[in-house]
């Protein structure tokens, strides 16, 4: 089963993003993939408040999701739109960020906002405060696919092992990561962290990125790190994008899951211990 992962420089532009990902999605779909994915933030990459109140839209009237489920339904395809940054109507103004999985049929069929926000200080000129901006997510998301049973996540929950292992119990097979991850983060962790997730799990890892510089018309412009990745179940890295935007291509065999799990089956050996 044969899966595309798309690799953007999305500008904080929803209308210009909306056309880019509407050709690529159309080009993999004639290339034969059955799942698509897209990265975080698809439709606006900004770091200012003051540009997303512009352009940002509650769900329903996002045009990014609207153009995925048209496409999704026109070519029978899945799509996990691996993020869009949506206004929530929250009496403090935050948004969410929203990761969707798109059916064939054009009907969503799980949605999940990123539950850990991305505050920290990657150094003296790179700081970080998602949440004064984003509302966390508090609930888990897993659906069933042609490629397995699927969960849901976005970019930094990567740094937290239970929220995988909560998945891979519940049935995934497939771990979705959809992600921005900065330059400096993603050339010390990125790859290592995936590997985890998967080796951990003994499932597969689809990690659509970000890539490169992106066009600001308001605000900071940011620039991302880019290594859309497929990880197997064994934790072998199948394909890496580099940090050129297009699309990869990664054949998905289910049996590896059960293969994996068969010679290491650490889903079937956690432990509940006491201690501090």
């Amino acid at each position: 089963m044969r899966a595309a992962l798309l690799q953007l420089t999305s500008s904080d532009d929803p209308g210009e993003n909306r056309e880019t990902v509407r050709s690529l999605l159309r080009e993999a779909a004639a290339e034969g993939a059955q799942i698509v994915c897209t990265p975080e933030v698809t439709n606006c990459v900004s770091q200012s408040r003051t540009r997303q109140k512009e352009v940002l839209s509650h769900e329903d009237d996002d045009i990014v999701l609207a153009m995925v489920r048209e496409e999704a339904a026109r070519a029978g395809v899945w799509v996990s739109l691996g993020s869009i940054a949506v206004k929530t109507g929250d009496a403090d103004g935050r948004f969410a960020n929203r990761s969707l999985l798109v059916t064939p049929d054009g009907e969503i069929a799980a949605r999940y906002d990123k539950a850990h926000m991305f505050d920290v200080e990657v150094s003296e000129t790179e700081t970080y405060r998602e949440s004064a901006g984003y509302r966390p997510g508090t609930r888990l998301a897993l659906a069933e696919t042609p490629i397995g049973p699927v969960g849901l996540s976005v970019c930094y929950d990567l740094r937290f092992p239970y929220l995988y292992r909560r998945l891979a119990h519940a049935g995934a097979e497939v771990l979705l990561v959809p992600s921005a991850f900065s330059p400096v983060t993603g050339a010390a962790h990125w790859e290592p962290l995936l590997r985890a997730r998967a080796i951990e799990c003994g499932a597969w890892v689809l990690a659509a990125a970000q890539t490169g510089g992106h066009r600001a018309e308001r605000g900071k412009a940011r620039r991302t790190y880019g290594h859309a990745m497929a990880v197997s179940p064994w934790g072998e890295v199948v394909l890496d994008m580099g940090t050129e935007p297009g699309i990869g291509y990664v054949e998905i065999d289910r049996g590896a899951v059960a293969e994996a799990r068969r010679k290491v089956p650490s889903l079937t050996h956690d432990k509940e211990l006491s201690g501090p």
